[in-house]
């Protein structure tokens, strides 16, 4: 049974860092991609940053690039998302997710989901 499971999460100041780490088990996902999305009250789910598991190249939102950093430790088997210079508008729950690939930027890319960690960042 594949499970993801997110951490890290919290409140902090405007410019402040948190470090979102998400915990995979359950299948090899050499061939996958992991990315990060997150979802705002009263909005679309978004899409924030991906990493392939085997190569460990990125992709990322244009609204956190140059913020936020998205990498993967195999030997841990976990994926980290640091993020830097938060903003207030940076409040979501982030999820974690898995997927073969494809259209990294897509929500439905992704077969399998975290349950959401909440990130809130105040003025």
């Amino acid at each position: 049974q594949v499970q993801l499971v997110e951490s890290g999460g919290g409140l902090v100041q405007a410019g402040g860092s948190l470090r979102l780490s998400c915990a995979a088990s359950g299948r090899t996902f050499s061939s996958y991609a992991m990315a990060w999305f997150r979802q705002a009250p009263g909005k679309e789910r978004e899409f924030v940053a991906a990493i392939s598991w085997s190569s460990g190249s990125t992709t990322y939102a244009d609204s956190v690039k140059g913020r936020f950093t998205i990498s993967r430790d195999k030997s841990k088997n976990t994926v980290y998302l640091q993020m830097n210079s938060l903003k207030p508008e940076d409040t979501a729950v982030y999820y974690c997710a898995a997927g073969p690939g494809g259209r990294r930027w897509f929500w439905g890319s992704y077969d399998y989901w975290g349950q959401g960690t909440q990130v809130t960042v105040s003025s």
